[in-house]
């Protein structure tokens, strides 16, 4: 699998968020709570989701399933004038990213073993310390083998 390479602008975003591992997951819970809210931003872009990785800068240097990260659901929108009640905003910082274009279940990690193991560290680029997110679009269907969503990894 071969991503498109792509500089993305700056994003606003308006959503929530929950501190989590890989081995105390907590993305249902989150998109759950997300999911009873998020009719109520007004000024949304698209009806595109995101789904966003937030890591410390050594996440991925000492990396072990129980380190920490923020995870956020989001989505985005022209400006921060109305933040509903228990959201919060987050701007993304535009830079460099690897997309990749998947078709799969989201329970299936292989796509990111594939990236971190195998593309990766075939390529030119090496991780950048953005936040990390997936696009969640019309066609997404979680836990569904024929859903599609778009990877973004921020490279340098």
């Amino acid at each position: 699998m071969v991503p498109r390479i792509t500089k993305l602008n700056e994003k606003k975003l308006i959503g929530i968020r929950l501190r989590m591992s890989l081995v105390n997951n907590k993305t249902g819970e989150l998109w759950k709570n997300f999911m009873s809210k998020h009719r109520n931003i007004t000024n949304k872009l698209t009806n595109d989701m995101i789904s966003m990785q937030v890591y410390n800068s050594s996440y991925y240097k000492n990396f072990k399933p129980s380190n920490e990260f923020e995870k956020w659901a989001t989505v985005e929108v022209a400006n921060f004038h109305i933040v509903p009640p228990g959201m919060e905003t987050f701007t993304l910082p535009g830079g460099l990213y690897a997309v990749f274009d998947y078709k799969g279940s989201s329970t299936d990690n292989s796509i990111f073993q594939y990236i971190f193991t195998t593309w990766l560290p075939n390529s030119k680029y090496e991780i950048d310390d953005r936040p990390h997110f997936e696009v969640l679009g019309e066609k997404y269907k979680n836990n569904d083998p024929h859903s599609e969503e778009e990877i973004w990894i921020p490279i340098r």
